[in-house]
């Protein structure tokens, strides 16, 4: 007598891929390289304010309410919380620290803005490396320059371009410096993300097609984690 064949097993399902949560973790575990090189005691930091923070959140409640495990469970989350905001605003500084001075570090900064931006790094450079680099929104042309006090007769020259390519639209001019005139590095994404909308989105196409021919020049920009974990769009 024949034997029966046994069925075969149903294949298991494979399981999803887990890719991005590894990206995360991966891209998290360097920015805390990369900072503690330049702030080596940005683990005390973390460690102290996740304690700190833990202690002084569930001890009280613990008092006031009884049920001190459940209490710790619940306050636990927002220590952890407060411990990545340290290390989130620790980080971020020493991102900074590491791109100020150098060729093109304004650049950088306005390409870590995700949506609604396009920048061309260096539409005007001089031998001193002086530059001048193109930011168009719904804010309208924003010109951003970076270098010595010269700099701002190469964005007057930048500026007079724009009026000639793109008659009537608003263009605003912005100096990267420590100076009192100036905006300093690390407030440059916060102050041109601040400036009144004053075209429409209809217009915005019109400018970008009209500056698609006007390209800037290839220059290094400063590599390094941006602030907030911006991933860095390809250069238009």
């Amino acid at each position: 007598m024949a034997k029966k064949e046994k069925p075969a097993k149903p294949k298991k399902a494979p399981k999803a891929p887990k890719g991005p949560r590894k990206e995360r973790f991966a891209q998290i575990r360097e920015a805390y390289q990369i900072t503690k090189k330049s702030d080596p005691a940005i683990g005390l930091w973390i460690a102290g304010t996740f304690v700190v923070s833990w202690i002084l959140l569930a001890v009280p409640a613990a008092l006031l309410f009884g049920h001190p495990v459940y209490i710790g469970f619940v306050t636990l989350p927002f220590a952890v919380l407060l411990a990545t905001l340290v290390f989130s605003r620790r980080a971020e500084k020493s991102a900074y620290a590491s791109i100020e001075g150098q060729m093109g570090a304004a650049a950088s900064v306005l390409m870590a803005i995700r949506k609604g931006w396009t920048i061309t790094p260096a539409v005007a450079v001089a031998k001193n490396q002086d530059m001048v680099h193109r930011a168009v929104s719904r804010k309208g042309v924003v010109l951003v320059g970076e270098g010595t006090n010269a700099v701002r007769n190469m964005m007057a020259d930048e500026r007079k371009k724009m009026e000639r390519f793109l008659p009537g639209t608003p263009v605003v001019e912005v100096v990267v410096g420590d100076e009192a005139d100036r905006v300093s590095l690390r407030k440059l994404q916060k102050h041109v993300r601040k400036l009144p909308k004053t075209i429409s989105q209809v217009q915005l196409r019109e400018i970008k097609a009209r500056l698609k021919a006007v390209g800037g020049i290839n220059i290094p920009i400063p590599k390094g984690p941006m602030p907030k974990g911006a991933r860095m769009p390809k250069m238009r």
